[in-house]
């Protein structure tokens, strides 16, 4: 009887370490399942956030060609202004030069016929006392 009971408690045993490695088997089955999908979802989260890096890249590599395009744009009016600027300052400068030599000259002008009609007057004024 003894050798019954131990048979019994031995398939017993048995069967409920069958029972047990089924179930552990279906956890880690899950357990493998949540991984995966835990995976899955982390690869899809990466690229999406890579793409947005891009993104992101992109569009501050494409702010600072605008930035430098609009200080270049900048510079070249500031230097057309400034150029501009100058050379209306040269002609002023020129014709105030040009008018002053015109008037140096009408002075000189008037001056020698000044002289030459005092002169004039002079010899006329001796020839008469003679």
């Amino acid at each position: 009887m003894k050798k019954v009971v131990l048979s019994l408690a031995l398939v017993a045993v048995l069967g409920l370490s069958f029972t047990s490695c089924r179930e552990t088997k279906e956890g880690a089955e899950d357990t493998v399942e949540n991984a995966a999908n835990a995976a899955a979802d982390a690869v899809d989260d990466a690229k999406e956030a890579a793409g947005d890096a891009m993104d992101n890249a992109k569009d501050a590599a494409t702010d600072a060609m605008h930035s430098a395009e609009d200080a270049a744009t900048d510079a070249v009016d500031s230097v057309k202004e400034d150029a501009e600027g100058m050379v209306n300052d040269v002609k002023d400068a020129a014709n105030e030069a040009a008018d002053a030599a015109k008037k140096a000259g009408n002075d000189a002008v008037d001056k020698a016929k000044k002289a030459g009609s005092d002169a004039v007057k002079g010899a006329a004024d001796k020839m008469k006392g003679n």
